[in-house]
């Protein structure tokens, strides 16, 4: 890319060209016109060509002042990502109506979706996977930083993705911790999203909590939906995680280093992913290389020989008379 080390030289130009017209020549005083009369040759049409010449050899010496260089910039991103492990209830208690999305009654899945969505788009540089929990614990997406694939199976997330009628809790921080455990990163984080207790599975959710604490994982919690039950139909009904446990939310959050967050709407839901996307900052470092490489000689090897054949031209063959 061309670009100019001192582009201030450049207004100069209007009076290089100029110049070289301007110059006064000396002059002989005759009688008449007559007396100078003579016939119009080649030469004498040509008279002006050391006047051109001047103009054009002082125009490139300006633009060899200003000089001319062709810059490549290199700009090279360094990125520490994060990887973010998402843990998502899809027991039968998340069909509960108790939340919007556009205005609209909505699930508290399809809230969390729509949230959760938007906060994957968010976060281009880290890796984030998905691990969906109802009666059983399993990856719905391993950990990838393409955001817009991640969204799509996200979009096909439904109730009972996992079992609908219990919720398993501590198996599902199990299996999140597993999966950020293959993969090294400078920062690991799960984000766990219930609206219930944990009342199935095998692992005790304050054991998965200390064990995610020992491989330095931090685990969000997020608690939804009323504290006094989910009332989401027949399977919220039937124990699908329908009372709020906040005690042991908090509690796993506090051993690995982390909070609990309780959302009431869609609204409270959509700020505490926002804190937590404040709280884990990819950190990035721009370097740019700069390579630069001089093109003001030929600029001024050109000027110089113009005024060269300038002076030559003027002392021969356009050689005025005093």
């Amino acid at each position: 890319m061309l670009e100019w080390a001192t582009p201030y030289w450049l207004l100069a130009l209007p009076l290089a060209l100029a110049a070289p017209w301007l110059a006064r020549h000396p002059r002989i005083a005759v009688a008449s016109l007559g007396a100078v009369k003579a016939p119009r040759t080649l030469r004498s049409l040509l008279a002006f060509t050391p006047r051109l010449l001047g103009s054009l050899g002082l125009a490139l010496l300006v633009v060899a002042m200003a000089r001319p260089q062709d810059v490549n910039r290199e700009r090279i991103q360094e990125k520490d990502g994060i990887d973010i492990m998402l843990v998502l209830d899809t027991s039968g208690s998340m069909e509960a109506r108790d939340y919007e999305v556009g205005r609209r009654r909505a699930s508290r899945l399809s809230a969390a979706k729509e949230v959760i969505a938007r906060f994957v788009l968010g976060r281009p540089d880290d890796r984030i996977g998905l691990v969906v929990f109802g009666e059983d614990a399993f990856t719905q997406v391993p950990l990838t930083t393409d955001g817009r694939a991640m969204v799509g199976f996200l979009a096909q997330v439904d109730i009972g993705f996992a079992g609908k009628r219990a919720t398993a809790i501590g198996d599902a921080i199990a299996v999140g911790a597993q999966r950020l455990e293959e993969l090294e990163a400078p920062s690991k984080i799960m984000i766990l999203l219930t609206d219930g207790q944990s009342n199935a599975g095998q692992i005790d959710p304050i054991e998965a909590a200390q064990a995610a604490a020992a491989l330095g994982i931090k685990v969000y919690t997020i608690g939804i939906g009323g504290s006094g039950g989910g009332g989401g139909g027949l399977f919220g009904m039937l124990g699908g995680g329908s009372d709020l446990d906040e005690r042991t939310l908090q509690r796993i959050a506090q051993l690995t280093d982390a909070r609990y967050f309780r959302a009431d709407d869609t609204g409270a839901l959509l700020k505490v992913y926002e804190t937590i996307d404040q709280l884990e900052k990819t950190t990035a470092e721009v370097k740019e290389y700069v390579h630069t490489e001089e093109r003001f000689e030929a600029w001024a090897w050109s000027g110089l020989a113009l005024l060269m054949l300038q002076a030559l031209l003027g002392e021969t063959l356009f050689r005025r008379l005093p």
